[in-house]
């Protein structure tokens, strides 16, 4: 199988993820504005979510600029890493439904502690799967980042027990981190090209 076909599989699942979350908003039954402050929760946690989603998306897309070789590991690699992320929408309607409350806002951070360990397994499966001279490899070593994603999910599924504002802070914070796009894959590509 291509890249491409991965690729556009891939992309339909997010699509069908970022889908899915925007249509579990509930419009409320009254015309007056005040009437959206019920909303609100379930709202902020889409939006966190369509963050989140957004940044899979977007270093995926990146990544796969550089992958030369698609293999049967590649392709459970990356249906593990979207297992991961098609959860989203359900802890994403549970946190805002409940309004933050300590399971739903600890669940919400075990899946996406989980989508980052399913990141870095695919990570590890593209690299072997590479020659080590290639911009795959050379673009997508283990970094601070990942390594920061992932002691902050820890921290804020732990703070969910304790104060579940203090866990979506975190979870923002690593959006935050994300936010700004890795640049590693652009840098390979442009130092040695595919």
């Amino acid at each position: 199988m291509g890249r491409g076909r991965l690729e556009a599989f891939s992309d339909g699942v997010l699509a069908v993820v970022i889908t899915i979350m925007v249509l579990e908003l509930k419009p409320p039954h009254d015309a007056d504005p005040a009437a959206l402050r019920a909303a609100l929760p379930a709202f902020l946690s889409y939006v966190l979510s369509f963050v989140f989603v957004g940044i899979y998306w977007n270093n995926h897309h990146h990544l796969f600029q550089t992958v030369e070789r698609v293999t049967g590991m590649t392709l459970w690699a990356n249906l593990h890493l979207l297992f991961w992320l098609s959860l989203i929408p359900f802890v994403t309607g549970w946190m805002g439904d409940s309004h933050f409350a300590t399971w739903p806002v600890a669940a919400y951070g075990a899946a996406l502690l989980m989508c980052a360990v399913a990141w870095e397994i695919e990570r590890r499966v593209l690299v072997r799967a590479h020659d080590p001279k290639s911009a795959l490899v050379r673009a997508v070593g283990w970094n601070v980042k990942e390594a920061a994603s992932v002691a902050l999910y820890v921290l804020a599924i732990a703070a969910a027990f304790v104060h579940t504002g203090i866990a979506c802070g975190l979870y923002a914070a690593v959006a935050v981190i994300w936010f700004v796009p890795d640049r590693r894959v652009e840098r390979a590509v442009a130092a040695g090209g595919r």
